[in-house]
Order: C-alpha cells, then structure tokens, then sequence
C-alpha cells in the first residue's frame, strides 16, 4: 500500500521516523490549548480537539498521499485567532472559527481549481519570507509574555518583569531547548517542556494532577459551536484572507523543503503529489473548525523523521497513532503550566525568523514592505495588521517608483483586500 521497496524504505525506519516526528512537534498538545483558552474556549475540549485534528489531518496525508508529512493546528495562525480575531477585534470565539472553516474552504477551492499557483508566484519572495519572520517575532513575544519576562508598563508599554521563579525556570527550559538544538537531540522542545514542568512541581509552582490518564475530555463545549453566518460579512473578508495566505504560503515552503528533503521531486523540479497534500490540508482546516481548533497545517517538524529516514505515509500513520494515544493523558497534559509552554514558542519563533538571509535589504523596495510587515506584528500584536501594512506598501512603492507593470493582476486584488481589511480595522 504504501511503496516501500519503491521508495527505499522499509517498516522499522518508517516507523522510526514516525516516532520522530511526533516527539519534534507533541509540543502542539500543550501549546494549542494554552493559546486558544485565551479566547474563552474551554482547554480540556482543546486538547481533544487538537489531537484529533492533528491525528485526522496526519492520517489524511498518510494515506491520499502517502507521504511522510505530519499535521496539526498551526502555530501563528492559533495566535492570529486568538490576539487578533477575538482579543483584536472583539470576535467571539465561534465567529473565529466560522473564519477559520470559510478560510479553509475558500483553500480547498483554489487547491482544485488550480489558482494557488498564480497567488504564490503572485506574492514577491521578500514578502513571503518576511511574513513568516514577522509571525516568528508575534510568537516569540508571546512566549516572553507567558513567561513573564517581559510585562506591561505605562510608561514605555513594556518592560522587562521581575525574576520570579517561574521566569527563571523559564529561562532555563529555554537554555536547555538550545542545548538540545544544538546537539541535534530529537524531542528537544518536549523534553524542555517536560523539565520546565517538573521544576515546577518541585519547587512548588505547578500543581500535580490527580491521575495520568483518563477519558479524553469531552469536545462537546467547542464541538461545531463555529458560527458560519456570522464569518460571511465584508467586514471580515481580509481576516479570512490572511488565514488563508498564511496557511498557503506555511504549507508550500514546509511541502517543498520536505519534498526535496524525502526525495520526492521530480527530475523537472515538480514535486509529487503536491496537490493531494494540499487538499489534505484544506479538508484538514475544516474539519478542525468543525471540532473546535484553529487551522491545520503542515509541519515542517516531519523534516525531522524524513531525516530519521521516514520516506512514506506509514510513517505519518505511526505519527497520526500517536496523536490519537496522547488523547488518553489528557490530566498530565492540562498540568503543564504556561512558563513551561513559552520557551517552545520562542524556539518556533527562532526558527521562523531564520530565513530572513534570503531578503535582499539593500533594495528598499523589498526592504521598507517586509521590514514593515515583520515589526507591525509583535507592535500591534496582529499578524493580520502586518500583512495589510506590508502589502500596501509594496504597491505604493512600485507604483511611485515606476513598477507599477511589474505588478501582476493578482497583487492588485491583493492590495484591495489589504485596503479593505484596513479600513474596517481602523476606522471607529
């Protein structure tokens, strides 16, 4: 069923890799719940509901595809819905997943219909990098936050807090994440996660569950509670647009650095079965929406079991199982406090920002939009107001610089998503 002679693999290192990937990205049962509880949502359910739209969208891509992907919730557009779409703009939670659902539908569409291609070779590079460099940056300062080493102050916004126990052991989960890193021991962010944890119990600042195992929660306080009609006004077209783009552009670069890294790109450079992958991802999003998450996407963790020799969708069934199993501790997984959760996001944000080589800084047509787009979303702590601000100032710099012939049809509607989204966001 899945072509392991033809792809050089066999079960064990299959298996193996399918470990692999699940210890790299596991981080996501702790962090989602975190983050999406901020909206008003109930964690317990999150945790249900991010295991089974990490299991279901993993097991999807394991066998329409048979590759060795793995997905879950992704990370910066779980913060998009909870910072900008309801702590943002006032949403209720069930009108931020009612975005999330159209988003991915509005995705699967232009999946089939064969457009994703021109919005990608639309969108200048310096952009597409700096958007996930941008998102790198709105992580990292959330992590800092849940920390507690950065707070708020009146007089400067923020500063830095005091060196409580919990910041500090915080600090150090976080040296001990890059040790590992460094080191290229597989699991580091959860074996950080866990030591932060523990810390914690031991020095008194975590509580300890009173069994390990249990039940999974039920899903039934976020379980299809989405409000579909309220996501369908104008109001909101640039906030399902910036889902969309994000998860798009998310998905292709994990896809294809995956791809050539599984050896699974053909000899004229296209990739296998890319548009199958990209369907998973969409069918993916929305049965996330329908169970109570945030939209689902492809992880570049998956690089980690490909280079464990991971090379088929068995090895993302072996992940999409383990997702499955974590369901069963949920007590374990409820305990773990937020200092613990932050460091994880602020190495998520390091690797998002790494990138950021690629843009060439020395043309200030690319260098002012993706500058702007990357400093306006730790500052207005909204992902959506960076991409907006970075968009309209591309146009307007080719357009007063003489590109405006550059700029391909596609851009332009961009650019009027952009405008739209920032009036509605701005004007009181």
């Amino acid at each position: 069923m899945f072509k392991l002679k033809e792809n050089g693999s066999d079960v064990k290192t299959e298996m193996i890799g399918g470990l692999t990937t699940f210890l790299t990205m596991a981080y996501i049962i702790f962090v989602n719940p975190l983050i999406l509880s901020e909206a008003g949502m109930d964690k317990p359910a999150l945790i249900t509901a991010t295991c089974l739209a990490a299991a279901l969208g993993t097991l999807l891509v394991a066998l329409w595809a048979n590759v060795p992907f793995a997905m879950a919730p992704g990370m910066g557009l779980n913060a998009f819905f909870t910072y900008t779409l309801v702590m943002g703009q006032g949403l209720d939670w069930q009108t931020a997943l009612g975005v999330v659902f159209v988003s991915g539908v509005a995705f699967f569409v232009l999946t089939v219909a064969g457009i994703r291609e021109k919005v990608v070779n639309a969108i200048p590079l310096s952009l597409r990098i700096s958007t996930a460099a941008g998102i790198g940056l709105f992580i990292t300062f959330i992590g800092l936050k849940n920390m507690g080493l950065i707070v708020d102050n009146p007089a400067t916004l923020i500063s830095i807090g005091p060196m409580t126990r919990p910041v500090l052991i915080g600090l150090g989960a976080l040296l001990l994440i890059t040790i590992l890193e460094l080191r290229k021991v597989k699991g580091s962010i959860l074996i950080g996660i866990a030591a932060a944890t523990i810390a914690g119990v031991f020095f008194g600042e975590v509580a300890m569950p009173d069994r390990v195992c249990s039940a999974p929660p039920s899903l039934a306080p976020i379980a299809f509670q989405l409000d579909i009609a309220s996501a369908l006004k104008w109001g909101l077209v640039g906030a399902i647009f910036s889902f969309m783009f994000v998860d798009l552009f998310d998905s292709i670069g994990t896809i294809v650095a995956c791809s050539y890294e599984a050896g699974h790109v053909e000899p004229d450079g296209t990739i296998k079965n890319i548009d199958k992958v990209l369907e998973a991802d969409a069918v993916a999003t929305v049965a996330g929406a329908l169970l109570g998450t945030s939209t689902t996407t492809t992880y570049i963790e998956s690089a980690s079991g490909i280079a464990d020799g991971a090379r088929t969708g068995l090895a993302s069934v072996v992940t999409g199982l383990l997702f499955l199993a974590a369901l069963f501790f949920a007590p374990l997984i409820g305990a773990v406090p937020g200092f613990a959760t932050a460091p994880a996001l602020v190495i998520v944000g390091v690797f998002m920002f790494r990138n950021i080589q690629e843009i060439d800084f020395s043309d200030m047509k690319d260098a002012v939009p993706a500058f702007l787009t990357m400093i306006l979303m730790p500052l207005t702590f909204s992902i959506s107001t960076g991409l907006t601000v970075g968009f309209l100032a591309y146009l307007l710099i080719s357009i007063l610089s003489g590109g405006i012939k550059q700029i391909s049809p596609v851009m332009w509607v961009v650019g009027l998503l952009s405008a739209i989204n920032l009036v509605v966001t701005t004007v009181h």
